[in-house]
């Protein structure tokens, strides 16, 4: 009966780990891996997610897509080891710097990285991601949290509660941006009875959001991380009361 230890790697793992070399089949092309990577990353910055594939890489790089297969299998290998590599490495968090504030940076790093691919947040994840970079982000949040007084797999739920946090305001922030139809409080201004919605006419009518010096993309998303935080505080103070 095979184990866990038994089964084959997925290619983009061993790939990202070193556990292979790319290239290593077939004849000598004169690509490298990284410049499929870098290609791969020009394309989706450009056009998108869905422009992604083996064909329109190639293309970038002036070769057919069957020299790609040589360094990557597959369409989803290449996304695996592109969903590793545009986020890079992770921030660097200075050893003592109280739990809260760590992962106040943390955040903020994960959200502005991800705004320079915004892409990245249409690939589907079929499974964690399992490439370095991820587990460097994944590693110094948890280091983070090492001193604070819950059990290790707390603190892992923790980290990926901010996470997603994180991934859904940012496409939440990026649809939005998407959207036409004009601008949301004058529309609805304009169809609202403030009889029947007296709550929302009053928060729109505020005009809170017409301050162009704010930006509000940010100041929306550390206002709702700190909300999250507050949370946070209370629950690991209290924690096993």
């Amino acid at each position: 009966m095979a184990t866990s230890g038994d089964m084959a790697l997925p290619r983009a793992v061993e790939l990202m780990w070193g556990r292979e070399q790319p290239g290593g089949r077939g004849p000598k092309r004169g690509l490298t891996l990284d410049q499929i990577l870098d290609a791969a990353t020009e394309v989706a910055d450009a056009e998108g997610f869905a422009a992604l594939s083996m064909n329109r890489v190639a293309k970038q790089l002036g070769f057919t897509a069957m020299s790609l297969y040589r360094y990557v299998d597959s369409k989803n290998t290449l996304v695996d080891l592109l969903m590793d590599r545009v986020v890079g490495p992770p921030p660097e968090i200075v050893a003592g710097t109280p739990w809260r504030a760590g992962l106040e940076r943390w955040a903020l790093a994960e959200f502005e990285r991800l705004g320079r691919h915004l892409w990245w947040l249409d690939i589907p994840l079929s499974r964690p991601p399992m490439g370095p970079n991820n587990m460097a982000w994944l590693e110094t949040a948890l280091q983070i949290l090492a001193e604070a007084a819950v059990p290790e797999p707390v603190k892992l739920q923790l980290v990926m509660n901010v996470s997603m946090f994180v991934v859904g305001k940012r496409r939440f922030l990026r649809d939005l941006q998407e959207e036409e139809g004009g601008d949301f409080a004058s529309v609805m201004a304009r169809v609202l009875d403030p009889q029947r919605f007296p709550s929302v006419s009053a928060a729109l009518s505020n005009a809170a959001f017409d301050d162009d010096d704010i930006d509000w993309e940010r100041a929306d998303f550390e206002f709702g991380l700190a909300r999250l935080l507050d949370g946070y505080e209370v629950f690991i103070a209290t924690f096993g009361d």
